[in-house]
């Protein structure tokens, strides 16, 4: 991987965050999707990789939400570049109007540099500027020392390590006229509630005023954080992940572009709500066990329910259960599907799951609560691939749930990985087939990228299959693959990619699905006509090379 280092002005102390000349727009934190590398779409979130959206979907930056709600007693906003497609100079016109003094934003691989410039241009303003995500989570050290522009990193589970760096920053800065006191004082419900939400995670909060007399010395105490001392990059103690999730307070959805995001044949204004956090599965490829390991969290059911009537209080009537794994556990799932019947929720929603979590009798609840689509993760026909990716799944088991799915009423949507280790023509083509056979309504075939923190990463590194002259910013699934296996060089994983969209795609059925999709939504033929098939992807078989 080659390293790139890039120019910054002189590091500032902490006061100078604390910009003198502050506009009515200013805000203290400031939380951000920046603006796409390439000015298309992108798919991002806490615990996925990037990868350019060729289904058309637009993400809700949900984990945002969820950041900003742990700063009630501060101005905070978020900017959403990619739902809003804006370009470079109108963000930067953002941060020249807000002003922030903390700006927080996520890395991912592919959307690296593009990540790390608009921390230099935060940075280039006086803000302190702190990263969290999928790409610093695994190497945290070797991106601090690679991106001078960045002050801070978050490792694994951002929200509890951020308001601490927050708290210890706010009191370096504080002046005589601008006095921060230690929050018992200023606000007693909120310190109340931020004791609550630490205890209930086998952690202690402690005002940042009272945790030690230098700002090193309060750093040094927090745990998963990234940080520099005397220019050095220090890694604090890991910390544990979040036990209770009932105590995180509820998403500030009001901050985000509502009526932006989309998903295909998704009508109105469209919302993430995540359920759990944590996937049972040893999938050898998945990026998820980066920043949650294999251990499950759950919300209860009746928080989960208390955030949907929220977005229906704003007008969000689709909905994303966002989860690892929505249906590892099928009590829980019980329990918000009945209530959203119980509570007369009109709302319609999607889902992912594995084939082996689902029943007749759950899916058929799931059904009636207002579920119409299912993201289902097969990725290969061959069962020899199955076995070597860890799956956990066979194929007898593949049609019998999407049928399940089918009966009950639920649509199908099949995602598929091509080119995991031990990847063959034969393995392709039978992944084709099943593909073809499978009642699918949509379907998306992904090139293999391998991540750090995966052992599908370790193993490529072992084995020299990066193609020369690597970069992160190569290492993603719709573009052209990184990989250069001696049996199944690059170009011949690229033209099976296409071939298998190609042979899936063009047949009556899924066209029409995507005239549907098209004729019901001004969004995505403007989507369409502004950057063309690229974005869509499914009848070209690939995007645009």
């Amino acid at each position: 991987m080659q390293r790139v280092v890039a120019e910054t002005p002189p590091r500032a102390d902490a006061s100078t965050h604390l910009q003198a000349q502050r506009g009515p727009d200013a805000v203290d934190i400031l939380f951000v999707n920046p603006p796409a590398p390439d000015g298309g779409i992108w798919i991002r979130s806490q615990h996925r990789v990037g990868r350019r959206s060729r289904e058309g979907m637009i993400w809700p930056q949900a984990d945002l939400a969820q950041m900003a709600a742990l700063f009630p007693d501060l101005q905070v906003a978020v900017v959403d570049a990619i739902a809003e497609r804006m370009s470079w100079t109108a963000f930067e016109a953002q941060l020249d109007r807000l002003q922030p003094r903390f700006y927080v934003t996520q890395l991912t691989g592919p959307t690296l540099q593009n990540d790390m410039y608009g921390a230099f241009l935060a940075k280039a303003r006086g803000a302190a500027t702190i990263a969290f995500g999928t790409h610093l989570t695994p190497m945290p050290v070797a991106t601090l020392d690679a991106y001078a522009a960045l002050d801070y990193g978050l490792c694994g589970e951002p929200e509890l390590t951020l308001r601490e760096l927050v708290d210890a920053l706010r009191a370096e800065g504080a002046t005589a006229e601008q006095p921060w006191q230690a929050l018992q004082q200023a606000d007693a419900e909120l310190a109340q509630a931020l004791e609550g939400l630490f205890r209930r995670n086998d952690s202690e909060w402690i005002p940042a005023m009272e945790r030690g007399a230098t700002l090193q010395e309060r750093l040094a105490g927090i745990t998963g954080l990234a940080w520099r001392r005397a220019e050095k990059v220090v890694l604090n103690p890991a910390r544990g992940l979040i036990a209770d999730l009932d105590a995180l307070p509820l998403p500030r959805h009001d901050l985000l572009p509502l009526t932006r995001y989309r998903a295909p044949l998704v009508k109105g204004s469209y919302s993430f709500v995540v359920t759990s956090r944590g996937c049972p599965a040893g999938c050898r490829f998945c990026i998820k066990h980066v920043s949650y390991g294999r251990s499950v969290r759950f919300r209860s059911p009746e928080h989960v329910l208390a955030e949907i009537e929220q977005l229906v209080d704003r007008g969000v009537r689709s909905i994303h259960m966002y989860a690892d794994l929505f249906t590892v556990n099928r009590e829980h799932v019980m329990g918000i599907c009945q209530g959203i019947l119980d509570r007369d929720l009109k709302v319609r929603w999607t889902c992912n799951s594995r084939v082996d979590y689902v029943d007749r009798e759950m899916l058929a609840l799931m059904a009636r609560s207002g579920c119409w689509m299912i993201s289902w993760g097969i990725e290969s026909g061959d069962e020899e691939m199955l076995r070597r990716m860890q799956k956990g799944t066979h194929l007898v088991g593949i049609g019998r749930a999407l049928n399940w799915a089918r009966e009950a009423g639920i649509r199908n949507w099949g995602y598929f990985i091509i080119g995991l280790p031990g990847e063959t023509v034969p393995s392709i083509q039978r992944t084709i087939a099943l593909a073809k056979a499978l009642p699918l309504d949509l379907a998306l075939f992904h090139i293999a990228a391998p991540h750090p923190g995966t052992p599908f990463f370790s193993e490529v590194v072992e084995q020299g299959w990066f193609r020369p002259g690597t970069r992160w910013e190569d290492v993603d699934m719709d573009r052209s693959t990184v990989l250069d296996y001696p049996d199944l060089p690059a170009e011949e994983l690229e033209r099976w990619a296409q071939q298998a969209m190609r042979e899936w795609a063009m047949r009556p059925g899924p066209i029409w699905t995507y005239l549907k999709m098209l004729m019901g939504s001004p969004v995505l033929w403007r989507s369409a006509l502004e950057i063309g098939w690229e974005s869509l992807g499914w009848l070209r078989g690939s995007a645009a090379r």
